[in-house]
């Protein structure tokens, strides 16, 4: 009875809908158009998007190639590791302050790479080859100041380049990896020094534990407060922050 009902109900309601007068609707359309522009102000909206999605998705490795990133990301996670605390602060916020940060030192050079290299192409006074090397000359003079020679060697006699003559025979494809690798390296001397007073607290309480007979009481735990107290005691996040600022200048 149930099955005779269901294809009764069914009957009725084609028989309703085809009844029904058809309506026209609107229906969005998209064109894609293809040609030859005159002025970079003419890319259409489509080729407009692609460029921005492009570089959205590029972005997080220029921001880690070519800018501080590296050097406070990794000074951040061994602080976060000599203090002795887990997930505190949480990886979103160590990013979150490390992009900060990146934004404040990178700042300069990105407004100077906007006014002499895009902003004068845009107005149509210099063609994309001139804007995109004035464009890139603030960053590769920020790579070039913060890049150990004997790191940039490595890399230039890895390509099996003719030695440069100038730092500006110098491709990009070998200063951005010499950079990263000189940025490891700083970082992980800087982190050197952050660690020596946190560990100096581990071996105080672990000797004073041990000597009062406390084995089975595990040292980081009994540490963890003091060195939270002597982080907070010497304004840790001021000078931690203000030393890797400077550091770039």
């Amino acid at each position: 009875m149930n099955k005779k009902l269901q294809i009764v109900i069914l009957t009725a309601l084609c028989a309703v809908v085809t009844s029904l007068p058809a309506v026209a609707q609107g229906v969005p359309k998209i064109s894609v158009e293809l040609g030859q522009s005159a002025k970079p102000s003419d890319l259409s909206a489509t080729l407009q998007i692609v460029l921005l999605l492009t570089v959205l998705t590029l972005a997080p490795s220029i921001i880690l190639m070519v800018t501080s990133f590296v050097r406070i990301v990794v000074v951040l996670g061994f602080l976060r590791q000599a203090i002795g605390t887990q997930q505190l602060p949480p990886n979103q916020l160590i990013l979150s302050l490390s992009l900060i940060l990146t934004f404040f030192i990178i700042s300069p050079m990105a407004n100077k790479a906007y006014n002499e290299g895009l902003k004068p192409y845009l107005e149509e006074k210099i063609t994309k080859e001139e804007a995109f090397k004035k464009g890139i000359t603030p960053f590769r003079e920020f790579m070039l100041a913060q890049t150990r020679e004997k790191d940039l060697a490595l890399f230039v006699n890895l390509a099996e380049l003719p030695q440069p003559n100038t730092p500006e025979d110098i491709p990009l494809h070998v200063l951005i990896p010499g950079f990263v690798l000189s940025e490891l390296k700083t970082g992980f001397q800087i982190a050197f020094l952050v660690f020596v007073p946190f560990l100096i607290i581990d071996m105080i309480v672990a000797s004073v534990l041990m000597s009062m007979g406390m084995m089975m009481l595990p040292p980081t735990i009994v540490a963890l407060p003091f060195k939270i107290l002597l982080f907070v005691l010497v304004d840790g996040w001021y000078l931690l922050v203000k030393s890797l600022v400077e550091s770039f200048q």
